[in-house]
């Protein structure tokens, strides 16, 4: 499985972004496809993340300015999932990772605690204030 993010930059707080992360190879088993980001200094961090039936999972602090959706390809080529956020703020400033993970779990409260089998290349998102 190969994951490609894209969608980075630079933003004035306020301002909205969007990331993409597409999963190719062998993604017939993949359900989750996540977002972390990982500020300099911190840990990485939970964002959001949605399973193949729709659940999704988005950190509190993110909550309703972060949006999490996906589209699968029928043929099982590829899956894109995209993460819109809306009303940055410096904090949001932070490498952020898509992943990818097989798990046959579907409680949206492990979309949070997978420990995920594939991870994309971080793109930087940059907030500015």
């Amino acid at each position: 499985v190969q994951l490609q993010a894209s969608g980075g930059g630079l933003v004035q707080a306020g301002g909205s972004l969007g990331l993409s992360c597409e999963a190719s190879g062998s993604i017939g088993n993949i359900n989750a496809l996540g977002w972390y980001r990982q500020a300099p200094g911190k840990e990485r961090e939970f964002v959001a993340a949605i399973f193949s039936g729709g659940r999704t999972n988005v950190t509190d602090s993110v909550k309703g300015r972060f949006f999490i959706s996906r589209d699968d390809a029928r043929d099982d080529t590829k899956s894109t999932a995209y993460l819109q956020m809306n009303s940055l703020k410096p904090e949001d400033t932070a490498v952020y990772y898509c992943a990818a993970d097989a798990s046959r779990v579907y409680d949206s409260f492990w979309l949070a605690h997978l420990v995920y089998d594939y991870w994309g290349q971080g793109t930087q998102v940059t907030v500015s204030s």
